[in-house]
């Protein structure tokens, strides 16, 4: 094989290496275990539950959805179909800080009394101010039922069961010069500089090429 067709190969591997860099996912999801930490009429009770938050691009927002994976809670007398109301609020960090409002449809069955209460899935819309990364996290979750209202806290400083690079309607971003960069990030640079470097490198060695060819006509 001659030194050209080496040259171009290895000029190949390392392109598509870049590649592989620049397409990383922009969204990362987990489920985080919650401590929930309730405070109902009847006194206080405590409940571990998995929580996933996801997002759908929604026009110039996100949806996202909170679900849980075990019951919170419960009520000493059975709840009727459509006597309880769930919402919750999702807190975001990063780029854009803030909250958002999420909200259940009621349950869709009757809740036998004494028996964890099944939270529906909640939604809401949130609309980025900034451009950036930010992630969510679960926060507070209200439980309305039969006229009254159980607060349940997280109590064990849940990391994030959702991390996302968003952009803001307009570009707004950060009043920072430079972004902050994650070890990702730094790959994702890395490849980049290292497709350029690669690309003037392949120009330098037609150019030698080139130049040690004799001339013709």
């Amino acid at each position: 094989m001659s030194n050209q067709k080496r040259t171009a190969l290895a000029l190949a591997s390392g392109l598509a290496g870049a590649v592989v860099l620049l397409v990383a996912p922009a969204a990362h999801a987990t489920v985080v275990d919650v401590n929930y930490q309730c405070k109902t009429p009847i006194g206080n009770k405590a409940a571990v539950s998995p929580i996933d938050i996801k997002s759908v691009k929604s026009g110039s927002g996100y949806r996202l959805t909170m679900s849980f994976q075990k019951g919170v809670s419960s009520s000493p007398v059975e709840l009727g179909k459509g006597a309880m109301s769930p919402s919750a609020v999702i807190k975001v960090g990063g780029a854009d800080p803030g909250q958002v409002q999420v909200s259940g449809a009621p349950n869709s069955a009757a809740i036998p009394a004494n028996s964890p209460i099944k939270i529906s899935d909640l939604s809401g819309t949130y609309t980025p101010k900034k451009s950036g990364k930010v992630d969510f996290t679960a926060g507070v979750l209200t439980i309305k039922a039969l006229g009254t209202t159980t607060t349940c806290t997280p109590s064990n400083s849940p990391g994030p069961s959702l991390s996302l690079d968003v952009t803001a309607a307009g570009g707004g971003g950060s009043n920072d010069a430079l972004p902050k960069t994650g070890p990702l990030d730094s790959a994702v640079a890395l490849g980049t500089l290292g497709g350029t470097v690669l690309l003037a490198g392949a120009a330098g060695v037609l150019w030698l090429t080139r130049r040690g060819q004799p001339a013709t006509g």
